[in-house]
């Protein structure tokens, strides 16, 4: 394993618009390889756009939704990683031979398609099928793995990616920014979106408080720190259908510190640099090895029904 440069972006999606999606993914791929990333992240559904998602029907869905590896989206995304020379992992809806729904994450490079993942916990469209495999790869001698969005959440996800050997997860997001039971959640006025060139501070003091990075500081890097891994999260900003996103795509190292972040209003990428020396001296490597599975394999596999609800909706 060499060191590997991994930038992770944000931009402001347009609802079903792939085109420009894939556009603005091109044109930030193009940008992040002339600064020597090996790979770039985009967030959840950026190829597609997201939150619009919720008002489709299963007709619109399908007309939306893509085949994969064969669709349109993958043979662009392909195009771009082979013109640059850059893998690229970006979001997407996925139907099957069946015409099940799924919300998808995928990587590919020159080659075409390295991995695909299925959001295991999808619920922004009645009709999405939930996937029911965690997604381990190999890029550029790195494993890695993929979680979306509320995936991320559910902690034995994580460490589960993490003992099927990931090293990497790759955690595209459109999150933060809604009302929850969480002290100090809620919507952000996109007024302040929209004047946010004459008046910055107050958008950011939105999206840096309670309603935006601070609620993420509280868990993210404990996902990086406890599993002794690198997290590279991407998250949308901006206007996504009605709602607004705070950004703040970032890397973190398997200490849990931040590596790199994007603090800009608008459309950014960051780039950080991955050491393999990293994943054994931190804390989370020598936790791993201390774990006594005999005490707790039946309790944490207890039968269990499961039950989301996410109180925005």
């Amino acid at each position: 394993m060499k060191k590997l440069a991994i930038a992770t972006a944000q931009f402001e999606h347009r609802s079903g618009d792939k085109t420009y999606n894939l556009n603005t993914i091109e044109r930030m791929t193009a940008d992040a390889a002339g600064k020597g990333a090996d790979a770039i992240a985009f967030h959840e559904c950026s190829v597609t756009g997201y939150t619009f998602a919720r008002k489709l029907s299963r007709e619109q869905m399908l007309d939306l939704a893509e085949p994969m590896p064969d669709g349109p989206s993958i043979q662009r995304l392909t195009d771009i990683a082979a013109r640059y020379d850059v893998a690229v992992l970006a979001g997407l809806f996925e139907k099957d031979e069946e015409d099940r729904l799924y919300k998808a994450y995928v990587c590919v490079d020159k080659t075409g398609l390295v991995a695909k993942f299925r959001k295991l916990h999808p619920f922004i469209n009645p009709y999405l099928t939930p996937g029911n495999a965690y997604c381990v790869f190999e890029l550029f001698g790195w494993k890695c793995g993929i979680l979306i969005c509320y995936d991320n959440n559910v902690i034995e996800n994580v460490r589960a990616t993490r003992l099927l050997g990931a090293d990497i997860i790759f955690m595209p997001h459109v999150t933060m920014c809604t009302p929850s039971t969480r002290p100090g959640a809620g919507f952000v006025d996109p007024q302040l979106w929209m004047n946010r060139e004459n008046d910055p501070t107050s958008l950011r003091l939105e999206f840096e408080g309670m309603k935006g990075r601070d609620w993420l500081m509280k868990w993210l890097p404990a996902r990086a720190y406890d599993n002794g891994i690198y997290c590279v999260f991407a998250n949308a900003i901006g206007m996504d259908d009605d709602q607004l996103k705070n950004g703040r795509s970032m890397v973190l190292d398997p200490f849990g510190d931040v590596l790199a972040e994007c603090t800009e209003l608008g459309d950014q990428f960051v780039l950080a640099t991955l050491v393999p020396e990293k994943l054994k001296q931190a804390g989370g490597y020598r936790y791993i090895q201390a774990r006594r599975p005999e005490l707790y394999r039946d309790i944490i596999g207890q039968d269990h029904v499961s039950e989301q609800k996410v109180v925005w909706l």
